[in-house]
């Protein structure tokens, strides 16, 4: 028998590396080269090339747009303060549909479960899976279970089995139907066009790496996993929809590695200014114990918008009018200048070069 499909030679080590680091997974420069070096190299093809959080699916134009994407939650701890690996995992699929112009409708939820975790937990993590589902409107319509051999050492003991600390891992995929107005990419930016940050900064990471550490702070910190999909969508009813030229949620690298990816596949500069970047003062304080950039820090219930300027006050105004919005600024603007390059305007008066870290401040924060 002839085999007609297309082989391939194994591929080359990722630059200088040939095994995977946590950094590969951090969302910096190490992960996009990844992608870029290897998983594009391999699967690549129109719709991926889109290079969004979700993949707009057009099959007809005489039907309906979709997106479509996936993602997977290995965060540790599993609980942390303000929520919990079942909720992130839902409400960040909804937010990568939300911020590629789509309406989420469906999700599907799979569980990968060592032996030995606590069916308590695993009740707890199911209803905040279906409290997040209820309060955005979603319906989980298929899944998933697997059961894996604890990566603890046991031996033949029910008393080892009983007291190990088993992990969960969750996969979500996601499809949504698009906005008819919404047209999302990084190449539809242009000089003179705002952006727009929905609330504070830093607040998740920070959040899972006190509840780490077991860190306490005079002021509860608290995670903003929280969904977006009712800011895009009061945009979208206000009519402001065509306005918007991309959308990104700060998730893995945070702000700065964000508005890089932008800045580079759309091959335009971009400029913030630093006074107008909300972060809660005890977020900036619980940074600076740790030696972090807040810049770096991921946010899982924010978005980023790039908007025509001459609408950017009335977006902003819709945004400002939701609860999960009411921190919402106009953080900067697109560029002629320094292509490709995120360039931030300090409150002493100098100009900062915000390049995109090579991994993550924070692994396991997702």
């Amino acid at each position: 028998m002839t085999n007609n499909s297309k082989s391939f030679s194994c591929p080359t080590p990722i630059n200088q590396y040939d095994k995977i680091l946590l950094a590969h997974g951090g969302g910096g420069t190490l992960m996009h080269n990844l992608i870029e070096s290897l998983f594009k190299k391999y699967f690549d093809n129109d719709i991926l090339k889109q290079g969004n959080d979700s993949a707009i699916i057009d099959y007809d134009k005489n039907t309906s747009r979709y997106a479509f994407t996936t993602d997977s939650y290995v965060v540790h701890p599993i609980f942390f303060p303000g929520g919990n690996i079942g909720a992130l995992a839902v409400y960040g699929t909804i937010n990568d549909l939300s911020v590629s112009g789509a309406k989420p409708e469906f999700i599907s939820v799979s569980f990968i479960i060592e032996e030995g975790f606590p069916i308590s937990d695993l009740e707890e993590i199911v209803i905040s899976i279906k409290n997040a589902a209820d309060n955005t409107g979603v319906k989980i319509v298929t899944g998933d279970t697997k059961v894996i051999e604890s990566s603890y050492k046991l031996q033949d003991n029910q008393n080892k089995l009983n007291n190990i600390n088993a992990n969960i891992y969750i996969n979500t995929s996601g499809i949504g139907i698009v906005y008819e107005d919404m047209r999302i990419s990084p190449l539809n930016c242009k000089p003179g066009d705002a952006i727009i940050l929905s609330g504070s900064i830093a607040e998740h990471g920070i959040a899972v790496i006190s509840a780490r550490e077991k860190i306490e702070f005079e002021t509860e910190i608290k995670s903003d996993v929280n969904p977006v999909n009712r800011i895009v969508e009061e945009i979208e009813k206000s009519g402001y929809g065509r306005y918007i030229k991309v959308m990104r949620d700060p998730t893995r690298g945070g702000l700065t590695s964000t508005l890089n990816e932008i800045a580079k596949a759309g091959k335009i500069g971009i400029k913030i200014y630093e006074d107008k970047i909300p972060i809660l003062p005890e977020i900036l304080g619980a940074c600076e114990l740790f030696g972090f950039d807040p810049m770096y820090v991921a946010n899982e219930g924010k978005l980023i918008a790039v908007v025509a300027g001459n609408y950017a006050d009335k977006i902003l105004k819709v945004i400002k009018s939701l609860p999960e919005g009411n921190k919402a600024e106009i953080i900067g603007e697109i560029t002629d200048t320094n292509i490709q390059k995120v360039v931030m305007r300090t409150v002493l008066g100098n100009n900062r070069v915000l390049d995109m870290i090579s991994g993550e401040q924070l692994p396991r924060i997702c």
